[in-house]
């Protein structure tokens, strides 16, 4: 009997657990990175809507090879113990205008991520706009504290205005584009915008 696509989702999710990562996320940063190399180490990396932790974990890890440095926000506490030391963490909202703030006392960045997705309702038209205004958020934020030449990459619900706010980054960055990893759920309505060489 073939497997379902929720077996598939498991595998990844038992990968992440096997390998220490709290989520299956991971994966879809790996995809990404290995597409679009965004970061290397001695990078400044900033995590928008970073908990549990796995694209901080996989980071620190895997692509700044612990000689770098991250700034991890989110509602939420990071899932990780220990937190890696090449880790800021901050507990609260990215868009306040105190943790703003605190932002730019620790940037630029080189790299702006966030697979920060919106509380979900069901309701596939609340969801989509939700995501719109968030991933529009990230992208105003990664304008004020991006370096010169950096990258962004942005979680958005499809049909949540995607088209509009990848034109938006092709006006600011060399080159963007939209991207779906493998690891995302096959019946996930979820994609990832990735800007390459902030102008």
């Amino acid at each position: 009997m073939a497997n379902s696509r929720r077996d598939k989702a498991d595998s990844f999710t038992k990968k992440a657990h096997k390998e220490g990562y709290p989520a299956r996320s991971v994966y879809k940063l790996e995809e990404i990175n290995n597409a679009h190399r965004l970061i290397k180490p001695g990078d400044k990396v900033l995590d928008v809507g970073a908990a549990p932790g796995s694209w901080t974990l996989f980071t620190h890890r895997e692509l700044l090879k612990g000689n770098g440095k991250i700034v991890s926000v989110d509602l939420n506490p990071l899932s990780l113990d220990p937190v890696p030391p090449t880790v800021t963490e901050i507990t609260g909202d990215a868009f306040s205008k105190e943790v703003r703030a605190r932002l730019v006392e620790l940037g630029p960045y080189d790299t702006v991520l966030s697979d920060a997705a919106p509380m979900t309702t069901g309701n596939r038209t609340v969801d989509t706009s939700r995501s719109e205004r968030l991933a529009e958020e990230v992208f105003h934020l990664a304008s004020e504290q991006l370096k010169k030449g950096g990258n962004l990459v942005i979680k958005i619900f499809q049909g949540g205005g995607e088209g509009e706010l990848l034109k938006k980054m092709r006006e600011e960055y060399a080159k963007a584009k939209a991207f779906k990893p493998k690891a995302s759920r096959d019946d996930s309505f979820e994609i990832f915008l990735i800007g390459l060489g902030k102008k």
